[in-house]
């Protein structure tokens, strides 16, 4: 029998996430709709439609797939926490990846490397379930991607393959500092770039790293990362989910003073070495290729592209009791629900 399952996401870079586990739930034959909001308002996604906050209570979805910090939790459903991105150390685990709000009922993880710990926390709490599914984003990697990666791959005819990504966070973002160098490589020609932004980055850094583009350069949309990461040798970043993202495909990652540099990265703080990084991440020495296998493994050990199937099986398993009882959210739940009514506007009957 079909159900209606509702996509929510706050911000752009939240949509190849979703895109995904629209695919597999339309093709289970499910009903699937989206509402974006804040940031992700105006996206969309193939075959999905757009719905508002008003359309979304009416809904009353089978289970919400969250890819943002928070849910409305007004809405029916089982709320599932499905990350907008890797635990890249951004803050300590209290403020980020692990912060638990109440307002989930499942998390799907990405790995053994956050699952024992959200484990650990639903064993204290109780009032959520842990399943480890893999991450929806990542299947595009690992299945064919219709030629997508080999178009983004074809100008560099033969040249090793650069990816550049990087974070929006001032502080921690390498491309202020290595645009000259990145410029001046790429006026060498000796290798081909693909070039890409957070989506919160300044239209001013945009501008920069865009007319780099040419013979030896092309820039990157956020629709197309998960190809370019595909169609890419290396990549070069800073304190980016990207970085946990590439290493997945068991790629080196040379990184900008990470803020957590760790043995699978190719860590430097001389922005005048990029070359001398480059070549080394192109010829990786035995031991650091051990490093990245055996930390892909930790953090992501799917390579089937099956998550979003995943993902929707522990809904299922969830809906249908099998991951035990919970107990009822704590009162940080209830506070927040108001907060999230009140940014919203909506001040009506819940719909769980």
């Amino acid at each position: 029998m079909m159900a209606e399952y509702l996509l929510f996401a706050t911000e752009r870079y939240a949509l190849p996430i979703l895109a995904p586990l629209a695919q597999a739930l339309h093709a289970s034959g499910q009903s699937v709709s989206a509402w974006f909001a804040d940031g992700a308002a105006g996206g969309s996604l193939p075959g999905v439609p757009n719905v508002d906050l008003t359309q979304a209570l009416a809904l009353r979805p089978r289970a919400v797939f969250s890819a943002a910090n928070w849910v409305p939790p007004f809405i029916a459903g089982a709320k599932v926490q499905v990350f907008h991105g890797f635990n890249v150390q951004k803050r300590d685990s209290a403020r980020g990846h692990f912060r638990v709000r109440g307002l989930f009922d499942l998390y799907c993880t990405q790995g053994p490397a956050t699952t024992e710990p959200f484990r650990d926390l639903a064993a204290r709490q109780g009032h959520f379930a842990v399943a480890q599914t893999g991450w929806p984003k990542l299947d595009p990697l690992f299945r064919d991607d219709g030629g997508a990666s080999a178009a983004l791959r074809a100008p560099a005819a033969g040249r090793p393959v650069i990816l550049f990504g990087s974070t929006f966070t001032e502080r921690l973002s390498a491309a202020p500092h290595l645009y000259e160098h990145i410029a001046a490589d790429i006026a060498r020609g000796e290798r081909y770039w693909l070039l890409t932004l957070h989506p919160k980055c300044s239209e001013e850094m945009f501008a920069r790293y865009r007319a780099l583009a040419g013979d030896n350069a092309a820039f990157i949309e956020p629709e197309q990362v998960m190809a370019a990461q595909r169609a890419a040798d290396v990549l070069v970043s800073d304190t980016s989910s990207i970085v946990s993202e590439f290493v997945v495909q068991y790629k080196p990652v040379v990184t900008f003073r990470n803020r957590v540099p760790q043995p699978h990265m190719i860590d430097f703080d001389d922005a005048t070495q990029l070359p001398a990084m480059l070549d080394r991440a192109l010829s990786p020495e035995p031991a650091l290729v051990a490093q990245i296998q055996q930390y892909a493994d930790s953090i992501h050990p799917y390579r089937d592209g099956y998550s979003s199937e995943r993902v929707i099986a522990a809904t299922e398993d969830f809906l249908a009791g099998e991951l035990g009882p919970l107990k009822r959210k704590p009162f940080g739940a209830w506070t927040r629900g108001l907060q999230i009514r009140r940014d919203l506007g909506y001040w009506g009957p819940s719909k769980r």
